[in-house]
């Protein structure tokens, strides 16, 4: 296992992780809690902006498949908040279509992860987004 990130080189940062699978939820939150990330978790869209605003995440992952609210409608409202518009959103989705990515950039998405991902690729994501700002 690469262990390019030395541990705790991510303790404290605010993370959030938005998805409808218990798994997915749970994987991400147990591989970032073991980094030193302060991880909270949202079931969909409409749970996470309720969240957004108290726990001011540093990065937030989020799926594109949900009920009620999409990944992308909450990229999308996430970006057009001025507090928020600068925080990293990376969209995971268990597609990988050319399609698919180009609509979460057209969002805002700062980058795409096909699920399932694996603990290098989500430690990537957070080096490349959140901790370059």
């Amino acid at each position: 296992m690469n262990d390019s990130v030395e541990k705790g080189s991510l303790a404290g940062l605010r993370v959030m992780v938005i998805d409808d699978s218990k798994t997915i939820r749970r994987t991400a939150e147990t591989l970032l809690k073991k980094e030193g990330c302060d991880v909270q978790t949202a079931v969909d869209g409409f749970e996470a902006l309720s969240k957004i605003s108290d726990l001011k995440p540093q990065i937030i992952f989020v799926d594109i498949m949900m009920p009620r609210l999409d990944g992308y409608q909450t990229c999308a409202l996430i970006k057009n908040n001025r507090q928020f518009r600068g925080t990293p959103v990376i969209m995971l989705s268990s597609k990988d279509g050319l399609f698919d990515k180009a609509r979460g950039r057209i969002v805002g998405a700062e980058q795409y992860l096909t699920k399932p991902f694996t603990r290098d690729e989500l430690l990537e994501a957070i080096r490349r987004h959140a901790m370059a700002a």
